[in-house]
């Protein structure tokens, strides 16, 4: 053991018997602990906000939309092959949107209206492994009327189950005598979702792609646009701009949902990094603690130190030693907060003992995602707070002449 750690761990554990400077770095160990606990449980629910946000928003929604730019595209099986060929692509499927109204017995909702393929939307959207009862694969089977799925909270305010039958109202209906007269048709509900947002749950629905076409009037064989799907959610950009020069002789608009939802992630990611800011400050608070502890050491050990350095301490050795001992500290307090602030985010991820408003907020449970890279900067800025600390007592101390420590003593 080196001379200047022996003579930290000895002052360190000495602290008991002066109390008062004892209690000082107690409460030092306590702030940068707190602290630091804090940091990792904040972080984990902000960390697990978004990636929660993101997959459900990405499970109702294509990581990449092509859409025509002239109202629809016609062409849509031969822009598949093309856009299937492109490297990173994992799934593609055509859809048609559209917002209709639904009525029923017990009231009128009106309802974002999604025209899928059933045999391939499951390579792009997650809707079987969302879905309450029914199965997705229901909405091409024949019979007297065409199915329907919505969402929970749709169901449950207008007292929907499956095999009820509800009524939509298409937009492009027709101009008569009389007047504009909406196209109505009779659609049987053969299943429910639940995404757990409120947004998708309360006001979406899906049709197949030709009740869909037959609802909005649309001719021949025409869709919205093309849901892709692909490897890595990150790497859309890039995939994006190999699209575009694929299918360049097509005239559609490609976008990917980095693009659709940037306010929003960006709004995320710059509440995160206000709330490091800020629970940093409690870490902060306990680095002082540290200062002043060491300050009233370095006068409490004036003679000390004086004495080490007449039997050959350098200034070097003298900073060290002080130095040291903050880092500890600082040390102790960093370990307390990852023992106090892992389980706690552990315990929330697994139990969800937290809920939410679902109404009110996309989620109805407090996520928790724990990130190495967050644990590790986390750990370094609790670190580097204590260490700089250390740095004005440590000078002083070395800074101290052992004549003049030494004549009044």
């Amino acid at each position: 053991m080196r001379f200047e750690t022996f003579i930290a761990l000895r002052y360190l554990f000495a602290l008991r018997k002066q109390s008062f400077i004892s209690v000082i770095s107690l409460f030092a160990v306590c702030g940068v602990a707190i602290g630091v606990g804090a940091l990792i449980v904040v972080i984990g629910v902000m960390n697990g906000f978004s990636t929660d946000l993101r997959d459900k928003i990405l499970g109702v929604n294509a990581h990449i939309l092509v859409t025509s730019l002239r109202g629809g595209v016609k062409d849509h099986d031969k822009l598949a092959e093309e856009v299937s060929t492109v490297p990173g692509v994992t799934g593609v499927t055509p859809f048609i949107y559209s917002e209709v109204m639904l009525s029923t017995r017990t009231g009128v909702k009106g309802v974002v209206l999604r025209g899928i393929d059933p045999s391939t939307s499951e390579t792009v959207v997650s809707l079987s492994k969302d879905m309450v009862s029914g199965d997705v694969n229901m909405l091409g089977e024949q019979s007297d009327f065409p199915g329907i799925i919505i969402g929970s909270e749709l169901a449950k305010r207008l007292g929907l189950t499956a095999g009820s039958e509800v009524n939509l109202l298409s937009p492009s209906g027709q101009s008569s005598s009389a007047g504009f007269t909406p196209k109505v048709r009779r659609f049987n509900v053969v299943g429910v979702f639940r995404t757990g947002m409120f947004e998708y749950d309360s006001s979406l629905g899906y049709v197949s792609i030709p009740a869909a076409r037959k609802l909005l009037g649309f001719k021949g064989d025409v869709v919205s646009g093309l849901e892709i799907s692909v490897d890595d959610v990150y790497n859309v950009e890039k995939i994006s701009e190999d699209l575009r020069a694929k299918i360049a002789s097509f005239t559609v608009y490609v976008r990917h949902w980095q693009e659709m939802n940037a306010n929003l992630f960006a709004a995320l990611e710059l509440e995160k990094t206000a709330m490091f800011i800020i629970l940093a400050m409690i870490v902060l608070v306990g680095s002082f603690s540290i200062v002043t502890t060491l300050v009233m050491l370095v006068i409490q050990k004036t003679k000390d130190i004086a004495v080490l350095m007449s039997i050959g301490a350098d200034a070097k050795s003298i900073r060290s030693i002080f130095m040291l001992q903050g880092t500890f500290i600082g040390l102790a307090g960093t370990s307390i907060g990852f023992l106090i602030g892992v389980p706690v985010s552990l315990l929330l991820k697994k139990y969800q003992f937290i809920k939410l408003p679902s109404n009110v907020y996309p989620v109805d449970y407090l996520p928790v995602r724990l990130e190495a890279i967050d644990l590790i900067a986390i750990g370094a800025a609790a670190f580097l707070l204590c260490f700089l600390a250390t740095i004005y007592p440590a000078r002083r101390a070395a800074s101290l002449s052992p004549s003049e420590a030494l004549r009044y003593e």
